[in-house]
């Protein structure tokens, strides 16, 4: 295995996996983070990396989209299906396609190369300070307009007079109130087991729209996010 640990730092230090078919670069990441206080492990593609994932526990994860055999986003999806480690994508393709499919399965960022080490050494912080768990209790309600959704119920009430929702409305206000004002991809909204299909959730979010907007065409509560999928703004 070609795979490559570097930078003997404190064993508590936040641990990075860098998965890049550039040896180049791999190298020049291993150097500048373990200097900022990681520890990093390097692997030169997909396949090492996956030996690399069954062994340690990583704090976040570097992936280069381009690479020989299995891609960055195959990577991404299977680490998706069993974790929530971050993810940050590096990529020569800039195209806003190549940017959403990153996002949509599941990846926390999305790096264009050539970069900046310390812009990148920002966006890792950021989307570690965005996965730390926090002391917060979890919200159990959630207010937009004149709405109230009791997540701990499923119960929608305008005022003080419930609102009828459906199974899979009641589902979907659940993700998307669970973070009010985040971006929530229509994959997370499609029903468990269902194959992802963006025409099936935009009529369900339409349904529910009618419900929660005084105009559904201009919605001020449920928003569309272009491209990507839906946000609710709440408090």
């Amino acid at each position: 295995m070609s795979a490559r640990a570097v930078a003997a730092i404190a064993d508590d230090s936040p641990h990075v996996l860098v998965v890049d078919d550039d040896r180049r670069l791999r190298d020049l990441l291993a150097r500048f983070l373990g200097e900022n206080g990681y520890r990093v492990t390097t692997a030169k593609d997909a396949k090492d990396a996956r030996t690399l994932l069954q062994t340690f526990r990583f704090d976040c994860l570097i992936l280069d989209v381009m690479m020989p055999g299995e891609n960055g986003f195959d990577l991404a999806r299977a680490v998706r299906e069993n974790s929530a480690v971050p993810i940050l994508m590096l990529t020569a393709r800039t195209e806003t396609a190549d940017r959403i499919t990153g996002l949509e399965l599941g990846a926390d960022d999305y790096m264009p190369k050539p970069f900046e080490p310390r812009e990148l050494l920002l966006r890792l912080k950021n989307v570690q300070r965005r996965a730390a768990p926090t002391s917060e209790p979890e919200r159990t309600t959630v207010n937009f307009g004149p709405f109230t959704f009791h997540r701990d119920r499923g119960e929608l009430r305008c005022g003080e007079e419930p609102v009828r929702l459906t199974d899979r409305e009641r589902d979907m206000l659940t993700v998307l109130s669970a973070k009010p004002g985040e971006t929530v991809p229509r994959e997370a909204l499609s029903a468990k087991g269902e194959t992802s299909n963006e025409r099936t959730v935009d009529v369900q979010i339409n349904r529910l729209r009618r419900k929660i907007e005084d105009d559904p065409a201009n919605p001020l509560h449920l928003q569309t996010v272009r491209g990507v999928g839906y946000r609710l703004i709440g408090t």
